[in-house]
């Protein structure tokens, strides 16, 4: 087994729970609080998809240093979920970050896929329109999963 299919092993369980999470998410958002989806649904789920993999690509990357899920769960939600929060355009638009605050928000995924949701839920946007984030998204999920495929260490029998 190389490190790249072990890796992906790791992944894709969370990949599916986190993608039946945006589907259920999703239908809660449209049938209960009869929000609106404007846009494409092909394209909000193709943003999704890539998001998942970013984030799980970071995921990990993170469990490549320590010795736990649970340290490794821990350690991922310091460093990505509390600047991701802060930093993403979650609570203030990146667009109105200046500095180093627009530079850590620009740097994490959540900032990417936040112009999905709301562009396809809120503006009616689509592929054409969206394409750009999509392609960033799926930059991080390579580039995590590159990284953890570099990180990782042998481990012992």
């Amino acid at each position: 087994v190389t490190k790249v299919e072990f890796l992906l092993g790791k992944q894709l369980p969370y990949v599916f729970i986190a993608f039946l999470s945006f589907l259920s998410l999703v239908l809660l958002a449209i049938l209960f609080f009869q929000v609106p989806l404007k846009g494409s649904f092909a394209t909000l789920a193709l943003g999704s998809l890539a998001y998942v993999f970013a984030t799980t690509g970071f995921g990990l990357f993170v469990s490549s240093f320590v010795s736990s899920q649970v340290a490794a769960i821990f350690a991922t939600s310091i460093l990505a979920i509390l600047p991701a929060v802060n930093f993403s355009g979650l609570l203030v638009p990146v667009s109105s970050l200046s500095g180093g605050a627009r530079l850590m928000g620009l740097a994490f995924p959540a900032a990417w896929y936040q112009p999905v949701s709301v562009g396809v839920f809120a503006k009616a946007l689509g592929l054409a329109d969206l394409w750009p984030n999509i392609v960033v998204l799926v930059l991080f999920a390579l580039g995590f999963i590159g990284a953890a495929v570099l990180a990782l260490r042998k481990q012992g029998a």
